[in-house]
């Protein structure tokens, strides 16, 4: 069964956990075995000295000729090998062996006709002192590691949690929430120590003002100039009318026309960027509205209704957004195009030569066209920002056999 891990989880608390606990593991391992040798070599020492006394007071006992101590003999059965030739040598030692089922201390020396005196002491207790001591470390190692690694990781994961929050700002930011700030405490209490994650969020924080000033002062220059516009433009289209027929009066009346579409088109961009559009909700039939929009368009447009639904939306809203779509299609795509409706899902397909790359990849943007394309990239702007406040979702695509797909995907009434 796999642990799901928590979403503050990633990669930076799971390794800095590892790192916590390698760390932590090694560091047990090196004082346990530094505490094992010191506390073995002491015990050990201790019975040696006393083993090396008992070979001292047997071996006058045995040059004076008296009666040897209980656990004393020459050349007795249980002396190890190696000791008892070290013995034979004429030199002296101590081993430790087991001996009739328990741990025994040997002490040995040279005695006549090379044979060795020796002298057995009981190494039971100190065994049971040394393998106890190790159980001790390896449970306090472990007790130690686990609260070392459970502080560490708290300890990450609060620094890991700040930056998640960080980024989840950030992507609130890039997809157009220009009030998201961060916030955090550190930056407001200038006596608490401020950590990098605070320089970090203080920085993305700065930023974000920053971008939303100029944003803010570029949708007011643009609703400031639209707005100022559009009187001068009522009397020049007023004054246009009165011109005489003829051909240069058609093409002042044309230009006067799309300068004052180019003008409204501006207006209903800036309302949609700053907000202040709200919605007439009523329940339509899609495929019937969808039918409106084409025979109001006065194209060539075929309309399929695959599965009709009802939809909870602003008609004047959806009429824009699908009107854009298709006079779009019709002014850059090609012959024929198409309106599916599916369900609670609409796409407008032409078959030319599809939307730009950038357009696919980072959606329409206003006053860019390419491939000598006319226009403004308001249309589809415009669309967009529609959809957005139908809580609707338009996306644009390129079809596989060639031409540009829109697909508008709407809330179903319930």
């Amino acid at each position: 069964m796999r642990l799901a891990l928590p979403p503050w989880a990633g990669a930076l608390a799971v390794k800095a956990a590892a790192f916590i606990t390698v760390m932590s593991c090694a560091l047990a391992a090196l004082l346990g075995v530094l505490v094992h040798v010191s506390v073995t070599n002491q015990t050990v020492g201790q019975a040696r000295d006393l083993a090396l006394s008992r070979l001292a007071d047997a071996t006058q006992a045995y040059e004076a000729g008296d009666t040897l101590l209980p656990g004393a003999g020459v050349d007795p059965g249980g002396l190890p090998a190696p000791l008892r030739e070290l013995a034979a040598n004429g030199k002296r030692g101590t081993m430790v062996a087991t001996y009739r089922g328990r741990p025994t201390m040997w002490a040995a020396g040279p005695v006549s006709g090379h044979r060795a005196l020796a002298v057995e002491v009981d190494y039971s207790q100190q065994s049971r002192t040394i393998a106890g001591l190790d159980q001790s470390i390896l449970w306090s190692s472990a007790l130690a590691i686990g609260a070392t690694v459970l502080v560490g990781v708290f300890a990450v994961t609060r620094v890991t949690r700040r930056l998640h929050g960080t980024a989840r700002v950030a992507r609130r930011i890039t997809a157009g929430d220009l009030d998201a700030r961060v916030n955090d405490p550190r930056t407001k209490d200038p006596s608490r120590p401020q950590d990098e994650v605070a320089a970090v969020a203080a920085a993305l924080d700065s930023m974000a003002s920053s971008l939303q000033g100029k944003l803010l002062s570029e949708q007011r220059f643009t609703a400031d100039v639209a707005h100022e516009l559009r009187t001068p433009l009522t009397g020049l289209h007023a004054a246009a009318e009165l011109l005489p027929p003829g051909r240069p009066t058609e093409l002042v009346r044309d230009r006067v026309a799309a300068l004052r579409t180019l003008t409204e088109d501006l207006l209903e961009i800036s309302r949609l960027d700053t907000g202040r559009e709200r919605l007439e909700v009523d329940t339509e039939e899609l495929g019937a509205l969808a039918g409106r929009v084409v025979r109001a368009s006065g194209t060539e447009t075929d309309v399929r209704i695959l599965k009709d639904a009802r939809v909870e939306t602003d008609r004047r809203r959806l009429e824009r957004v699908l009107g854009n779509l298709v006079a779009n299609a019709h002014k850059h795509g090609a012959p024929p195009v198409v309106v599916t409706v599916d369900g609670a899902v609409v796409t407008v397909r032409d078959h030319g030569g599809g939307y730009p790359l950038y357009l696919v990849a980072h959606g329409p943007q206003r006053f860019r066209t390419e491939g000598g394309a006319k226009g403004h990239g308001l249309g589809l702007t415009i669309a967009l920002g529609q959809a957005e406040v139908l809580g609707a979702r338009l996306t644009f695509t390129n079809a596989v056999d060639g031409g540009a797909v829109a697909t508008l995907t709407l809330p179903v009434a319930e």
